[in-house]
C-alpha cells in the first residue's frame, strides 16, 4: 500500500496537493491511495552513465560537457520511447548543477533536486508539448518569454517535445531567437521525425540521432528493475517481452510492468505471459515448422485447428511464425547466431531451432518466409484470416503453387548454369593434373641438355605400349570417363587445353590414330564456339591434313570418350592467338594443285588475254594466233604419284623432325610460307 493522506489536506492547495490528486485516488473512507509508479518512470535514468544503449550519443554529450562546449540549440531525434526526452532532462540538470556544466551532476544542489525523474520541476526549465502547444500564437509567447534572465539556475532551458508537430509558422517566429539567441537561453528539440522539422531551425541545432534498444542489453534492463521489484520471472518469459516492446524501452518496460502486476506466488510464468500478451504458444510455432520440414500436411493444417480452437488471432500467428523463419534463417547462415546475441532465444530452444534450421536449408526457409511476408499483407483487408493462413501453408508445401518471378528465374537459371560448369570442368582438369605432372617430371636417368630439350619436348607422348603394360599417367578408358559429360556450351578453350595431352593419348589409342597423333602435337585449340572446336596449326599442309574427314572423326571420337559430348571439329591454319573469325566457318577444301609443268602445255596466260575493246562496234574480234608463232618448250613427264602411305609417312617424318645439335626452332613469318608456298604450289612468282 502506498502512503496516505487526509482530504482535508487536499483542500489546503499547494503543489504537493496537486501532485497527490494527479496521481491518487479516493477509497470509500475518505483517504488517498497513491498508485504505483509505472517501471518506465521509476527507474528513468537521472544521469547519462545510467542511459542504456545509446552510447552513440551519451558519450559525446559527457565530453562535451566536460570540455564546457555548450551549444546553444540541440535537436534529438529518434523513435519513441528510446530516451529523447529523458536525456533532454538529464541535459538540463547537468547544465544547471552548481558543479556545472559536467556531465554527473551532484544530484543535491536545488537545481538537481528540482529536475531528478521524479523532482517537481524547475522555473528555469520549461517543457511543452508541440503537438499542443504549436501554433504561431504559442511560439510568439514563449519567444516573449525567453528573454528573461533565469530565476535561480545557470541556463533558462527550453524542451520542445514533439518538435515535428510546430507549424511552418510557428518555425518562422522561432527563427531569430533560434538563430541568436541570448547568452543564458538553450534549446533542446525532440522529436520522432526530424525531417519534419523546418530545415533552417535544424540547420542551427546539434543532431543527436537516437536508436532502437538491442535486444541483449534490454534484457539486461528488465532483469536489473525485475531484480530490483523482488519478482521471479522465468527466462523465457524476456524474449517474449523484448519482442513485443519492439527495442523501445518506455514500451518493453510498460509491458514487463503489466506482467509483474498480475505475477501470483510462483513469479512471472511464460503460460501467463503467453495469455496476456496475447502472443502464440511457442510450441504451435515448433509444430508448424516441424510439418513443413517434414512436408506433413496433416501437422500443418492440424496446428491451424489448434491455433483457432485457442482463441488466437491467424495474423498474430503468422507474424510470429516470420520472426522463427528470420531466427532459422540466421542460424542456418551464421551457426553461432545464438552466441553473438543475433537470435535471442532460451538455450534449449535454441539447440531444437538449429535443427530445424539443418532441417529446412536456407533456400527453403527464405522462401517460406517471403511466403509469410506476402501472406501478412494479404491478411489485411480479409475478411477470413484462417482462410488466408491455410492458403499460405498449401503454397510452402507445394513449391509449383507459387507464382513465378522472372527475376527469381533468372537467377536460379544462372546460378545453375554455373554449378554445372564447375560439375563439368573440375573433374575433368583435376584428372589432368596428374597425367601433366608425370609429363612435366625429367627422367631420372638421363639428364636433358638444352639442345635435346627444346620448347615442345614435354607435349610429346611416348611410344604406344600393350593396355596391360599402360604407364600410371596415361588417360583411363573411355569407361572411366566422368559420370556427368561436359555439354557444348558448358567446357571452354582454356578447359580443353589443360587436358590436351589426355586427348592425344585417347587419339593415339584409335585405330590408325598414330598420324594423327602426330599432326596434333603441335596444334593447339584456337577456340570453342559452342559444339565447335576449333583447332590450329601452325603448318598450312598439316592444317589442311588435319581437316580431312578421316581425322576430324577420329579427334571427336576422342574428345567424346574423353569429357563426353558430340562435338564438331574444325581445323584451321594459325595459331590459338589468330582472330576468331577464320574459325567461324570451315575451310572448302583447295583444289588439287597443278604445276606449270604438269598441264597440258596450254597458251601463257598472257597470250590468251583478250585484247583492249575499241569504241568502234565494226572491228572484228582478233585472230588466233598463227601457226608460225613459237610454241612453249615441251614439259618434261610428271614424277610418278606418290601413294596415300608415302604422303602419310612424309608429313609424319615432319611432323616429328627433331632439331639437330646446335640448332634451335625459329618462328617464320606466315606471310612468307604463304608465298613460299604459292611459289612450290603454283609456281607463282614474287613481284
Amino acid at each position: 500500500m502506498g502512503s496516505t493522506i487526509s482530504v482535508a489536506d487536499l483542500h489546503r492547495g499547494g503543489r504537493w496537493a496537486r501532485l497527490v490528486l494527479a496521481l491518487g485516488m479516493s477509497d470509500p473512507l475518505g483517504r488517498v491511495v497513491a498508485v504505483a509508479l509505472a517501471l518506465y518512470r521509476k527507474y528513468r535514468p537521472a544521469t547519462f552513465a545510467e542511459v542504456v544503449g545509446q552510447e552513440h550519443v551519451t558519450d559525446p554529450l559527457r565530453i562535451a560537457l566536460s570540455a564546457g562546449r555548450v551549444n546553444h540549440a540541440y535537436l534529438f531525434s529518434g523513435p519513441r520511447g528510446c530516451g529523447k526526452t529523458s536525456s533532454a532532462r538529464i541535459m538540463a540538470r547537468s547544465l544547471n548543477c552548481v558543479q556545472g556544466p559536467t556531465p554527473d551532476p551532484c544530484g543535491e544542489c536545488e537545481s538537481c533536486v528540482s529536475l531528478a525523474p521524479n523532482g517537481p520541476g524547475s522555473v528555469d526549465v520549461v517543457e511543452l508539448d508541440a503537438a499542443s502547444h504549436g501554433g504561431v500564437d504559442d511560439t510568439r509567447e514563449l519567444r516573449d518569454r525567453a528573454f528573461f534572465a533565469p530565476a535561480i539556475s545557470r541556463y533558462r532551458i527550453f524542451i520542445i517535445d514533439e518538435a515535428h508537430m510546430v507549424t511552418t509558422q510557428g518555425f518562422n517566429a522561432l527563427l531569430k531567437i533560434v538563430e541568436e539567441p541570448p547568452e543564458h537561453l538553450i534549446f533542446i528539440f525532440a522529436t520522432t521525425e526530424p525531417d519534419k522539422v523546418l530545415t533552417t531551425i535544424r540547420s542551427r541545432t546539434h543532431h543527436y540521432p537516437f536508436r532502437l534498444i538491442p535486444p541483449g542489453i534490454m534484457r539486461e534492463l528488465l532483469e536489473r528493475n525485475c531484480a530490483a521489484e523482488g519478482v521471479a520471472v522465468e527466462p523465457s518469459v524476456f524474449p517474449l517481452v523484448i519482442r513485443a516492446g519492439g527495442g523501445s524501452a518506455r514500451d518493453t518496460q510498460s509491458v514487463m510492468d503489466q506482467l509483474l502486476s498480475g505475477a501470483g506466488a510462483d513469479g512471472v510464468t511464460y503460460e501467463r505471459a503467453v495469455s496476456l500478451l496475447g502472443v502464440t504458444d511457442i510450441a504451435l510455432i515448433n509444430d508448424m515448422v516441424d510439418g513443413l520440414a517434414t512436408g506433413d500436411a496433416a501437422a500443418v493444417y492440424g496446428t491451424i485447428e489448434r491455433l483457432v480452437d485457442a482463441g488466437h488471432d491467424p495474423r498474430r500467428f503468422a507474424s510470429d511464425l516470420l520472426d522463427r523463419l528470420r531466427d532459422l534463417v540466421l542460424l542456418s547462415a551464421v551457426p553461432d547466431s545464438g552466441a553473438r546475441g543475433l537470435v535471442n532465444v532460451p538455450d534449449d530452444e535454441l539447440s531444437r531451432m538449429s535443427a530445424q534450421a539443418d532441417r529446412l536449408g536456407p533456400a527453403t526457409l527464405s522462401r517460406f518466409a517471403e511466403i509469410v511476408h506476402t501472406g501478412l499483407i494479404e491478411m489485411r483487408g480479409a475478411t477470413s484470416p484462417r482462410l488466408v493462413m491455410e492458403l499460405l501453408c498449401a503454397r510452402m508445401l507445394l513449391p509449383a503453387a507459387v507464382p513465378s518471378d522472372p527475376a527469381l528465374d533468372s537467377a536460379v537459371l544462372q546460378r545453375l548454369e554455373q554449378l554445372e560448369k564447375r560439375a563439368s570442368v573440375a573433374p575433368i582438369a583435376a584428372a589432368a593434373v596428374p597425367a601433366l605432372a608425370q609429363q612435366a617430371a625429367p627422367a631420372p636417368t638421363q639428364a636433358p641438355t638444352p639442345a635435346a630439350a627444346p620448347v615442345q619436348q614435354p607435349q610429346r607422348q611416348p611410344e604406344p605400349v600393350p593396355v596391360a603394360a599402360a604407364p600410371v599417367h596415361q588417360a583411363p578408358p573411355p569407361a572411366a570417363a566422368p559420370a556427368a559429360p561436359a555439354e557444348p556450351g558448358v567446357m571452354d578453350a582454356a578447359a580443353l587445353r589443360r587436358i590436351w595431352p589426355e586427348l592425344l593419348a585417347e587419339v593415339r589409342r584409335q585405330p590408325g590414330g598414330r598420324s594423327t597423333e602426330a599432326m596434333l602435337t603441335n596444334a593447339t585449340v584456337q577456340s570453342i564456339e559452342g559444339d565447335m572446336v576449333v583447332i590450329a596449326h601452325a603448318a598450312a599442309p598439316l592444317a589442311r591434313r588435319l581437316g580431312e574427314a578421316r581425322n576430324v572423326d577420329l579427334i571427336s571420337t576422342a574428345l567424346n570418350n574423353v569429357i563426353g559430348g558430340k562435338w564438331r571439329i574444325t581445323c584451321v591454319h594459325g595459331s590459338a592467338s589468330a582472330a576468331p573469325q577464320a574459325a567461324q566457318a570451315p575451310p572448302q577444301p583447295r583444289p588439287q594443285p597443278t604445276r606449270p609443268s604438269q598441264a597440258a602445255a596450254p597458251p601463257p596466260p598472257q597470250r590468251q588475254a583478250p585484247r583492249p575493246a575499241t569504241d568502234h562496234d565494226d572491228i572484228p574480234p582478233p585472230e588466233p594466233p598463227e601457226p608460225d608463232d613459237p610454241l612453249p618448250p615441251p614439259a618434261p613427264p610428271p614424277p610418278p604419284p606418290k601413294t596415300e602411305a608415302e604422303e602419310e609417312e612424309e608429313m609424319l617424318v615432319e611432323a616429328s623432325q627433331k632439331p639437330g645439335e646446335g640448332e634451335r626452332i625459329v618462328a617464320r613469318d606466315p606471310e612468307e610460307v604463304a608465298i613460299e608456298l604459292l611459289t612450290q604450289e603454283l609456281g607463282a612468282k614474287k613481284i
